[in-house]
């Protein structure tokens, strides 16, 4: 991170200073000192511009455990090691920042709080303060799982004549493989929970997209919602289509899953259709609606089979079907 003040900018340094520590905060411990960081930061920077004529280059690097900062000014320069010595003590605790960065007091603090500071003259005219900051990246849990090669996706066939594996193979092995391995860490509710979640979100953009391409305002009919249906599958190659749309219910069918045979290695992704469906039967439903998946491509079945049950309160709602609550409002 490389930033350039101006000359005499002392109006940038509030934007400059938030600007670093939003980049600290967004990668560090939230244990770190933070308040302590900034403190270093505006006081490094503030010397820099107040006290030299020329420009000021500030350089934040985390390469290392600590973030280093360093500031180089374009001008003639400081005697830092001077002002060290003649600065009064300062309690790091109840100081104020912007009181200290104004009081040209601040080179103690520096020296008390950054785990290491060190300056030196430039080549030319001249100073370059460095310093580490007391923030520590956020801890990260190490995941070295082996490689499983049985079942593995993408299919070796799927590989492009120019070589490697397209957009779409990758993506819906991204997806299976995803959801096949939430089920084997955390089982099966897990990954239907992980799955319908993705479904509701998903299938609340497709609805608002129906409705715009179809000029569709207000709740929309059986025959509108299936047609809504029919469009999104088909949108990601799917086979579904409506063989009963009345007010009670909606039935689909369906000879051919999006994600192939290999749907059988995650069978919770048939969540995704059951709540892409619920949803959008729900906010266009005076009481719920429920999803029942009579037949699967992902148990085996030779098709898929789909029954949108309209305007059922929880009460009367199938134990085997999911449940889809009309939103309020």
């Amino acid at each position: 991170m490389d930033c350039y003040v101006e000359a005499g900018a002392t109006h940038a340094l509030p934007v400059l200073r938030r600007e670093i520590m939003t980049y600290l905060r967004r990668h560090g411990d939230p244990g770190g000192d933070f308040d302590a960081a900034e403190l270093l930061i505006g006081e490094a920077v503030g010397n820099a511009v107040r006290h030299t004529s020329g420009p000021v280059w500030v350089s934040l690097l985390w390469r290392d455990r600590l973030p280093a900062l360093t500031v180089h000014d374009l001008g003639p320069g400081f005697d830092s090691a001077a002002l060290m010595d003649m600065a009064r003590p300062l309690d790091p605790d109840t100081v104020e920042l912007d009181a200290v960065v104004e009081s040209g007091r601040g080179l103690m603090i520096m020296r008390e709080l950054a785990p290491t500071l060190a300056s030196r003259a430039r080549t030319g005219d001249g100073m370059v303060l460095s310093m580490s900051l007391p923030v520590t990246r956020a801890p990260s849990m190490s995941h070295d799982p082996p490689m499983r090669r049985a079942g593995a996706l993408p299919l070796p066939e799927e590989a492009l004549p120019e070589g490697g594996f397209g957009k779409d193979s990758f993506l819906r092995a991204l997806v299976v493989q995803l959801a096949h391995t939430i089920e084997i860490h955390h089982g099966q509710d897990a990954a239907d929970a992980a799955v319908a979640q993705v479904g509701t979100d998903v299938g609340g953009r497709m609805l608002d997209e129906f409705r715009l391409a179809e000029a569709v305002a207000g709740r929309m009919t059986p025959e509108e919602v299936g047609r809504c249906y029919v469009r999104l599958k088909h949108a990601i190659d799917g086979g579904f289509r409506v063989v009963e749309a009345t007010v009670e219910r909606i039935v689909l069918v369906n000879d051919r899953c999006p994600f192939g045979e290999v749907v059988q290695q995650a069978p919770s992704l048939c969540r995704m259709t059951s709540s892409v469906f619920g949803g959008i039967a729900a906010r266009n439903s005076e009481e719920g609606a429920t999803v029942l998946l009579e037949e699967r491509i992902a148990l085996g079945d030779a098709g898929c089979r789909v029954v949108v049950e309209l305007n059922i309160p929880r009460e009367r709602a199938d134990p085997a079907a999911h449940y889809y609550a009309t939103p309020l409002g």
